[in-house]
């Protein structure tokens, strides 16, 4: 490999040396999409994730030189690359990675063409807006509009767009003077390489709180299959010994069978039963 790369010119050679160095330097070795993110937000980026990440911006091809020579895995995750990618280096793990890029991420307005991350609804009520050509706009895009008490009206909650569908050009403008900022504009993890194992970004987005959820919900079904089907566990004997305690005095109260542990319940019972007689006789 070494032969079909030593063409290169002496910077293009640096540059994949650099790579290589950083990939060997770093516990995590990834690729980030750059698209459509505004320069003075990837600055911002940078310095935000300086303390934990290094962003390396560099050409597609030399990234794929340098994967080549490192060889082994380094060569499949080079087949994430698309587009504006970028270069990421770590020591942390990848969910931590994807969970610190998740909160590099901001607002956006949505420009016609891009694709609703999720989807758009307008709800109803009074805008900021006079009578004017914005009703014929709002309503050109979808929007259902009325003037109301010298006040332009959205009459009804409306989902202008579903989530995967393409935002036009008319309710990308629309969308703007609402001030509604449908996109999440930041670094979208790509593939992440990571002791020894490659991990795209769909695995990593995880719901941490409905995960926590999840566990004790599975603790609590453990310990309830444990109790009621009387499989002793370290967590569950002292409960399974309690309810079988429970359930004996019970049997013993209601089957009348005398037992020095039962024997105040059973006079308490029997004399309930005599009152309701005597009650009952009396009238």
């Amino acid at each position: 490999m070494v032969l079909y790369t030593q063409h290169l010119p002496k910077w293009k050679r640096d540059e994949v040396e650099e790579i290589k160095k950083q990939a060997a330097s770093h516990a995590l070795f990834g690729f980030v999409d750059m698209y459509g993110i505004p320069a003075s937000q990837v600055q911002q980026i940078r310095r935000n994730l300086r303390s934990s990440a290094l962003i390396k911006m560099t050409r597609n091809t030399l990234i794929k030189h340098a994967c080549d020579e490192m060889g082994g895995d380094y060569e499949k995750i080079a087949g994430y690359l698309s587009g504006h990618s970028a270069l990421i280096f770590t020591n942390d793990n990848p969910f931590k990675l994807y969970k610190s890029l998740e909160t590099t991420k901001t607002k956006m307005a949505a420009k016609a063409g891009e694709i609703a991350p999720e989807d758009i609804v307008i709800e109803k009520g009074p805008t900021s807006f006079k009578p004017g050509p914005i009703v014929g706009e709002l309503q050109q895009a979808g929007i259902p509009a009325a003037i109301e008490a010298g006040k332009v009206k959205i009459r009804e909650t409306k989902t202008v767009v579903r989530k995967g569908e393409v935002i036009n050009k008319k309710l990308a403008e629309v969308l703007a003077k609402l001030d509604i900022k449908p996109m999440d504009i930041g670094l979208l993890l790509q593939a992440a390489f990571f002791d020894g194992s490659i991990y795209e970004a769909s695995v990593l987005a995880v719901d941490e709180t409905q995960y926590y959820n999840n566990l004790v919900l599975a603790a609590l079904q453990a310990i309830n299959l444990s109790v009621n089907a009387a499989i002793p566990t370290k967590a569950t004997a002292e409960m399974i010994f309690t309810k079988a305690v429970r359930e004996a005095r019970s049997l013993a109260i209601e089957a009348c069978i005398y037992a020095p542990e039962v024997m105040d319940s059973l006079l308490g019972k029997a004399y309930h039963e005599m009152a309701a007689i005597q009650s009952i006789i009396g009238k």
